[in-house]
């Protein structure tokens, strides 16, 4: 396992993200020895899907006001279909998650969360995988889909859904103790 102290990471969601796809990476990251900060449009507790219903709450840790790109060294995007269809409207959560692309930072998305890799244009020339109902979304946005565990381009690491977590936090994980990317043209 790759040790990640000293390392920074900020997992963005807002209400509806799918529980296991916040929660997990969240704990394994930790484990890991990185520093993990939930951070959201909206301040206090957000409330997860589980499943099929509305599952546990998790604590804020920064609002996307206070949060600075430039204080963390990767964003990790959980799913859920609620989290990231309304994270994809607000602005301010575009720009963030754009400023870690653009400053060579990993981005990691599961799940649903490739449509905000589509938003904001991330998707474009990129290998990714992600809920086979996103499929057509990534492909008409330029990307290149795939149907695995998980997917890793130049610093982008997308799974399919919480069936994949183990595979995907392996890699996250992996790919944040190396550190930056250099990327080339998409």
């Amino acid at each position: 396992m790759h040790h990640l102290s000293g390392k920074r990471i900020a997992v963005l969601a807002t209400h509806g993200f799918e529980q296991s796809e916040l929660e997990v990476p969240l704990k394994k990251l930790r484990e890991a020895g990185a520093g993990v900060h939930v951070v959201s449009p909206e301040a206090g507790e957000i409330r997860g899907w589980d499943k099929k219903d509305w599952g546990d709450t998790v604590t804020v840790d920064k609002t996307l006001e206070e949060a600075r790109p430039a204080d963390y060294d990767a964003i990790v995007l959980p799913g859920g279909q609620i989290n990231p269809d309304l994270l994809r409207v607000e602005p301010k959560a575009l720009d963030f998650i754009r400023s870690f692309w653009t400053d060579n930072k990993i981005v990691g998305a599961i799940c649903h969360a490739p449509w905000l890799l589509v938003e904001t244009g991330i998707a474009k020339g990129r290998r990714l995988t992600s809920y086979h109902s996103v499929k057509t979304d990534v492909i008409n946005a330029g990307g290149r889909w795939e149907d695995a565990d998980v997917v890793t381009d130049e610093g982008l690491v997308t799974s399919r859904h919480p069936g994949d977590l183990d595979a995907f936090c392996r890699k996250l994980t992996e790919e944040i103790a190396e550190g930056r990317h250099q990327r080339g043209a998409a």
